[in-house]
This record gives structure tokens, C-alpha cells and sequence, in this order.
């Protein structure tokens, strides 16, 4: 396992740097050079621009626009771009989005270490990598359908609902995004009325009941 990794380029992205730090050494000790580190996604775009790497593994949740967001725009500047996201969430919700979006591979945190290498190198070689234990799960909400009420919100509504559900304000998203505060409250009412929700408050029960967001 020690030289499994050798050769390999790799780009860290969590907003935590206790976590990116243990990633940088199981990396490192199997060979990876880390490039390059980032602490959200707008940091992470301006990064992999600079340093080209293997690989981006970037965490779901961050402050700013997030992972997903920044998956997307990745994705359409860099269509080649190998990414596994991770997520210290296990739901299906997440992993359909990140996968539709671009990702390569989707792992969750609460992998053991080897498994995380086994994503990166599977990752690296552009082959796709799902977290076993969440395979059945997105298996059966592709199969469905309706594994959850957001699986009917567009990319774009389910991005938005995410910040507003973290508490951000409509004219915060419209900055992060560079929309218009309209544009913003046009998904919000499409958002409120396929989750029956009345307010933020109620759309931030509905993510942590999701466990698309902490408690």
C-alpha cells in the first residue's frame, strides 16, 4: 500500500485543516505529493487552475459556495477534472447530485483509510468509485426516484436550498452565486413549494432531517 499512490498529483479541499492534514499524510504515505490545499470552493477552482493535479478531493460541506457548487463550475471549465468528493453524511440525496454533476468517485468521511486511497488511486485512474455502504442506497433513489422531496429540485434550486438551509439570505447567495436577488427569490418560492416549506427555518429542519446538513 505504501507506494500505491506514487507519482500521483493530489489536491485537498475541506474547510478543516486538522482533516486536511490526516488526509496529507495517509497520502503522502502512500506515495502522493499533495500539491496543493484549499478551504472552499472558490479556493479550490482558483488552485486547480494553478496546479493541475491527478486528483481534487474535496469535502461536500464548506462555507462559501460549497462542494457541489464548485464541482459544477469545475466540471464546465474542466470536463476531464477527476474529483471524489466526500461527505461526512451517509445519504443518497448527495451522492446522485455529485456523481449527475461530474464527480468521479464519493466516499464517506467515515471510511477507514485504506479505503480512502483505494477511492483516490480507482479516482486517478478515471474510474468511478462509490462508498459501498451508500451503492444500495443510490442504487434504489436512481431505481425510485423519490427518495427524497429534493430529489425534485433542479441542480440549481437544490444548490440554493442547501445555503439557505445553512442560514444565508437570499442577497448572500445572490453575492456567493453572481445572481440577481430576483433570480435567487424565484428559486426560493420554487424551492418552498416542492418541499412545502414555509420559511428558512423550516427548509434548514427539512436538510438536517435529510442529514444533508448538521445539526
Amino acid at each position: 500500500m505504501s507506494a500505491s499512490l506514487a507519482g500521483l498529483n493530489i489536491l485537498l479541499t475541506d474547510d478543516h485543516a486538522i482533516v486536511r492534514m490526516g488526509f496529507r499524510l495517509l497520502l503522502e504515505g502512500a506515495g502522493a505529493t499533495v500539491t496543493g490545499e484549499a478551504g472552499s470552493g472558490e479556493e479550490a477552482l482558483r488552485l486547480y487552475a494553478e496546479v493541475a493535479p491527478d486528483v481534487l478531493v474535496m469535502d461536500v460541506s464548506m462555507p462559501g459556495i460549497g462542494g457541489l457548487a464548485a464541482l459544477e463550475r469545475l466540471c464546465a471549465r474542466h470536463p476531464d477534472a477527476r474529483v471524489l468528493m466526500l461527505s461526512a453524511h451517509q445519504d443518497a440525496v448527495i451522492p446522485v447530485r455529485a456523481l449527475k454533476a461530474g464527480a468521479t468517485g464519493y466516499l464517506c468521511k467515515r471510511c477507514l483509510p485504506e479505503e480512502f486511497l483505494q477511492a483516490v488511486r480507482q479516482v486517478a485512474h478515471g474510474r468511478r468509485y462509490l462508498d459501498p455502504e451508500l451503492a444500495q442506497q443510490v442504487a434504489l433513489a436512481q431505481i425510485s426516484g423519490t427518495a427524497h422531496p429534493a430529489d425534485t429540485l433542479t441542480e440549481k434550486e437544490f444548490t440554493v436550498f442547501l445555503q439557505l438551509a445553512k442560514g444565508r439570505t437570499v442577497n448572500q447567495v445572490a453575492q456567493d452565486f453572481h445572481l440577481s436577488a430576483s433570480t435567487v427569490g424565484t428559486h426560493l418560492y420554487h424551492i418552498k413549494q416542492k418541499l412545502n416549506a414555509a420559511n428558512a427555518a423550516e427548509l434548514a429542519v427539512i436538510a438536517m432531517r435529510s442529514g444533508l446538513m448538521e445539526a
